[in-house]
């Protein structure tokens, strides 16, 4: 059996762009869930409603503020990665820099924890281009 597909969107302020971004993804079959910006504190499987994972203890004195969209993508790999970036980029959705597959071990971690890892990442990765220039 063919595990569903699923795209979280994330800090997306721009509704046009969301909008033409989850019509694209139904277009192809695939389920997307808007989050809102609290949703930092969860599980990143709590998010995606898998089995096991329960909402996260509110603890108030935290914030967290993260300015990028971000797509978190399950069961999309290799190929189908591939036609789902290409979709939505002749659809005409302009290009979002912060994009996860999530993985055993990033279903564990919070939104927050996989926001501020793709920071990290991005950032090492302009650093390197830097370099290579």
């Amino acid at each position: 059996m063919k595990r569903q597909e699923q795209v979280l969107f994330y800090q997306f302020r721009d509704e046009e762009k969301l909008a033409l971004a989850c019509k694209t993804l139904h277009k192809m079959g695939i389920a997307t869930k808007i989050l809102q910006p609290e949703n930092w504190r969860e599980k990143v499987g709590y998010l995606l409603g898998a089995k096991g994972f329960q909402p996260a203890k509110v603890k108030e004195e935290d914030d967290f503020v993260f300015p990028h969209e971000v797509m978190v993508l399950q069961n999309i790999r290799n190929k189908r990665l591939d036609e789902v970036l290409l979709a939505l980029k002749e659809a005409g959705v302009p290009h979002i820099r912060f994009k996860a597959v999530v993985t055993p071990f990033n279903t564990l971690w919070t939104l927050r924890r996989l926001c501020e890892t793709m920071q990290r990442e991005h950032g090492a990765m302009i650093e390197q281009e830097k370099e290579t220039v």
